[in-house]
């Protein structure tokens, strides 16, 4: 027959008294409360929010999406647990479901703090559904193992396992501590990088934009950097020991990871020196799309048809690269025909320019302007040329109006297209 731990006992025999009905009471009403201080400041943003005219739904790392999936319902569910008991303690009440409902509570904070920062930190990436999961499996765990008293006895069993590592011995309970105590540093600095990066984001376009990027990656390097070497710290690791490591890791810079500091770096001077833009049009060799993202180490470039090019950001330094609305957005576009002989071309040509003007999205100033442009042997070639404004709303549909346009004012007038 299987023995539940003396712990458990305990525990279970506890939990049948009388006490225990008055400790889930005084729980259930400091749930309550929680939760109707969660709802009241949650309601005061959301009329904030649509006073300022946003309406995206509210996804921040306190509130989340619903009434308990943020931070705020746990951490203050569990500040208000910690008080009651207290107060029951002193009122001489024996507690059993407060020794179970605290270290669920402080691990439901926990993992909602962990799922919602690396949710804000990274959106899209499907390591952090990993991760996540991960985190939820080890927090319960560990809180089974606290309730039931087997803890204890499992660090113990943990401590006796153990190596040198130099002049130091490190045991397994001591790296495992020391990876959650990192863990938690790294999670707090990325909540804090994420924070002020949707502060320097917000509302900006533009220029300003591209600065305010390179000012956030910036921070978040930092905050990551730091938050490392305070986990590390904490666990006691010399930090003396990294000067070795520093010199190995620019060795390793200099040979193999050449190309990837370059990238770097060039992203880094793409956005200090603000010559391309998040919503410039550029084109990289025969690629031609619209800017959507600068990141430290690549920039993204998506096509009007919806293609996207992840390009290095030493292309963008060491390459040619033509920003199409740098310091004008109007483009010049070309297109041309050829006509018969005999034609009149300098009746035609004062006609063309009038109805290609006519077509939308065609500028009138610059307006458009007819050339001949050479003599073929089947015909006189005419070169058309219109301006716009709006690139990134397309440029073959603006050419195929104007070819549309031509051709029907050929037709009208009799004019014929010579065959090759």
């Amino acid at each position: 027959m299987f023995a539940a731990p003396p712990e458990l006992d305990r525990l279970l025999t506890a939990l049948t008294r009388p006490d225990a009905l008055i400790e889930a009471g005084v729980l259930a009403l400091a749930l309550l409360i929680a939760a109707g201080i969660v709802a009241l400041l949650r309601s005061r943003v959301l009329r904030a929010r649509a006073a300022a005219g946003e309406t995206a739904p509210l996804a921040s790392i306190w509130f989340g999406e619903a009434l308990v999936d943020g931070v705020l319902f746990p951490t203050l569910a569990l500040s208000l647990a910690y008080l009651m008991r207290h107060l029951l303690r002193d009122a001489g009440l024996s507690l059993a479901v407060f020794k179970v409902a605290i270290p669920v509570l402080l691990s439901l904070a926990l993992i909602r703090l962990s799922v919602r920062v690396l949710t804000v930190a990274f959106p899209t990436s499907r390591l952090m559904r990993l991760v996540e999961r991960t985190i939820s499996w080890i927090a319960w765990a560990a809180v089974v193992m606290w309730v039931t008293g087997v803890l204890p006895a499992v660090m113990e069993g943990l401590d006796e396992i153990s190596w040198k590592l130099g002049n130091h011995s490190i045991s397994l309970r001591t790296l495992i501590e020391g990876t959650l105590s990192a863990g938690f540093v790294l999670m707090v600095s990325l909540w804090i990088s994420a924070a002020l990066e949707s502060r320097l984001l917000a509302g900006v376009q533009g220029a300003q934009l591209s600065l305010r990027k390179a000012a956030a990656n910036a921070l978040r390097a930092m905050l990551m950097f730091v938050g490392l070497l305070v986990a590390l710290s904490a666990v006691g690791i010399d930090l003396t020991a990294f000067s070795v490591i520093g010199g190995a890791l620019g060795v390793g810079i200099g040979f193999g990871l050449q190309k990837l500091a370059a990238n770097y770096v060039s992203g880094f001077v793409i956005l200090a020196e603000r010559s391309v833009h998040i919503g410039d049009l550029v084109r990289v060799a025969d690629f031609e799309g619209r800017i959507t993202d600068i990141t430290t180490r690549y920039t993204v470039i998506r096509a009007v048809n919806g293609r996207e090019a992840i390009v290095p950001n030493e292309v963008l330094i060491t390459t040619t690269v033509q920003n199409l609305t740098l310091s004008d957005t109007r483009l010049l576009l070309s297109t041309s025909v050829v006509v018969a002989h005999g034609t009149d071309v300098d009746a035609l040509i004062p006609q063309l320019v009038e109805g290609v003007a006519t077509v939308p999205r065609v500028l009138t100033d610059p307006g458009p302007a007819v050339h001949l442009r050479s003599f073929a042997n089947i015909g006189l070639e005419l070169a058309i040329h219109v301006w716009i404004a709006d690139p990134d709303n397309g440029q073959g549909n603006v050419l195929s109006d104007v070819n549309l346009k031509v051709l029907s004012m050929l037709r009208e007038r009799g004019i014929e297209i010579p065959r090759a």
